[in-house]
């Protein structure tokens, strides 16, 4: 196995396939970065055990600037094959291996020969068939990520809630995750020919994926089995196992009747919530209270070590009963950033009930719960 090409271009599908791989495992080769070479271009492989990457470089792509002599495979501990790349002095590097799985690295005036492993050993990725087969942009896809992935519950206590829920029902594709103080859920239209399927995603394996696309508008396939799924682009796969049990009903949470409503415009808000919070967060409890009056909305934030901090905000419009309610500003800080800069209505039942945010465009299927803090 042996080739020359361009490095910059080499690093940037180097660090995507690194996103999977551990840098200590108890598998040892899955800390490896497996790489095989046909005479159509390199393969890149990363593996953690619940994810997996692999890349494709064409050997036609000009900016790889490609040149083969021979094909073969090996693996190498990525985390220091991935330090040596970066450092190397010249703008391009030549890579051969050599006999006893020893590869030798050429680049300008460096020269290293680093210790490999047999590309027999790497476990062989999943061969998911073609079925299920959904197909949206890596922007829109990315774009539920963002709506929802910040909700998943960091506690392995209930695994299934570490994950986002996908659903795919009479042409709607909804997204959902909580952690049973907050909830988002996000809808959107699909073509109605595609197949029904229920499947949750790691949470973990999202953030991942959203970080891996070189390009918003490419399309990605997606692709279900019965424990993997494989995100597909023209130049990547992008495997992830699935969650195993059956995901809470959270249809039933969202509630449809209210008491008091308050249109505010996101950014306003948001800065204002954040200046609440310099006081809660020095305090024991990390909360933040909301005042509604007939035409007033005052926020208050407290420490008995520093002080505290009332604001009164700026809202569109306000209908409904007077209430107070109490919550920890983190979440509603997380739920605010994943509208952007929009209206929402934020409405309210009780000072003990979850309240919702939506975008006040009907348009837009996003609603967003957190449950209130008891402060009595």
């Amino acid at each position: 196995m042996k080739f020359t090409m361009n490095r910059a271009v080499f690093i940037n599908e180097l660090s995507v396939v690194q996103r999977a791989i551990p840098s200590k495992s108890t598998i040892p080769i899955l800390s490896g970065l497996k790489m095989v070479l046909s005479d159509e271009g390199l393969a890149l492989t990363g593996s953690n055990g619940d994810i997996s990457i692999e890349t494709f470089l064409s050997s036609q792509n000009e900016k790889a600037e490609m040149t083969i002599e021979s094909t073969g495979s090996i693996v190498l501990q990525a985390k220091f094959f991935g330090e040596i790349v970066r450092k190397l002095p010249d703008n391009h590097f030549s890579f051969e291996v050599l006999d006893n799985l020893q590869v030798k690295i050429n680049s300008g005036t460096a020269e290293f020969v680093v210790n490999g492993l047999s590309s027999d050993n790497y476990p062989h990725l999943p061969i998911i068939e073609e079925q299920n087969q959904l197909k949206l942009p890596a922007r829109v896809l990315n774009k539920i990520i963002n709506e929802t992935v910040f909700s998943v519950s960091l506690h392995e206590s209930r695994p299934i809630l570490t994950g986002v829920h996908f659903t795919l029902d009479t042409g709607v594709l909804t997204a959902v995750a909580t952690d049973s103080h907050r909830l988002s859920q996000r809808q959107i239209m699909m073509p109605s020919t595609t197949e029904s399927f229920d499947i949750v995603v790691p949470g973990k394996s999202l953030t991942e994926l959203s970080k891996s696309f070189a390009d918003e508008e490419e399309m990605v396939e997606i692709n279900i089995m019965e424990n993997q799924v494989l995100f597909r682009t023209e130049n990547m796969n992008f495997y992830s196992r699935l969650l195993e049990g059956k995901y809470p009903d959270t249809k039933r949470l969202i509630p449809t009747s209210f008491e008091t409503e308050v249109e505010f415009n996101v950014p306003s808000l948001m800065a204002a919530i954040d200046r609440a919070s310099l006081l809660s967060h020095e305090g024991r409890n990390n909360i933040v209270k909301l005042s509604i009056e007939a035409d007033k909305v005052t926020i208050y934030g407290n420490s008995p070590e520093i002080g505290n901090v009332q604001e009164d905000l700026t809202f569109n419009k306000i209908s409904g009963q007077p209430l107070d309610i109490s919550f920890n500003p983190d979440y509603m800080k997380a739920a605010l950033k994943a509208f952007g800069a929009i209206d929402i209505n934020i409405r309210f039942i009780s000072p003990i009930r979850p309240f919702t945010l939506e975008p006040t465009d009907s348009e837009i299927s996003f609603v967003q719960l957190i449950t209130p803090v008891r402060t009595s």
